[in-house]
């Protein structure tokens, strides 16, 4: 099996939950640590899937890696291999895919609730809950791509994060584990 490709944006960051979810099923991951200088794989094809964490900076920043991704992205969706972005992945997608990313009026930090919207595709990704806890650390936020369904809001930003067909972005932090919340704040 072709492995999980995850990007990582920044030292402080890292695949959590997510890569504890794929170690429990035996699922090949490898790391491009795009804060270390690496490249960004040119063909969607030979991975499994995609996977984006956060960072500090904005989707819009000006960076050696964004322009790659981007197109790496879009040629994800065109090659159904399906992508998952959280946080400052879940902008980049949103931004590949064509929706903008803007600085919110309200930043958030720190725990808080979401709530799970009626879309055809939440429940397959939240398993029938009604709203649950999660990390927040942003203050940039995504618009919702065109033809995204919005899957989880809050009251400070309705785009929590959106689905289209396989693939989904969030804004909020779902893989955090303690020993990361504990490094992002004595950082």
């Amino acid at each position: 099996m072709q492995p999980v490709v995850i990007f990582r944006f920044s030292p402080t960051e890292g695949p959590g939950h997510f890569g504890e979810w794929l170690d429990a099923r035996g699922l090949p991951c490898r790391l491009v640590a795009l804060d270390e200088g690496e490249p960004v794989p040119a063909d969607p094809r030979a991975f499994s899937g995609i996977a984006m964490m956060g960072g500090p900076m904005s989707a819009n920043d000006d960076l050696p890696w964004n322009a790659p991704l981007l197109g790496l992205l879009r040629g994800a969706v065109a090659a159904d291999v399906p992508v998952l972005g959280h946080c400052l992945g879940g902008q980049l997608f949103a931004k590949a895919l064509g929706a903008r990313v803007t600085r919110t009026a309200v930043p958030e930090i720190g725990w808080g609730k979401v709530k799970v919207l009626a879309a055809d595709s939440a429940d397959q990704w939240f398993g029938g809950r009604d709203d649950f806890s999660t990390f927040q650390w942003h203050y940039d936020i995504f618009g919702l791509p065109p033809g995204a369904a919005r899957v989880l809001t809050n009251p400070y930003n309705p785009d929590q994060a959106y689905t289209l067909g396989k693939h989904i972005g969030f804004q909020c932090h779902i893989e955090m584990t303690r020993p990361m919340v504990e490094t992002w704040c004595r950082a």
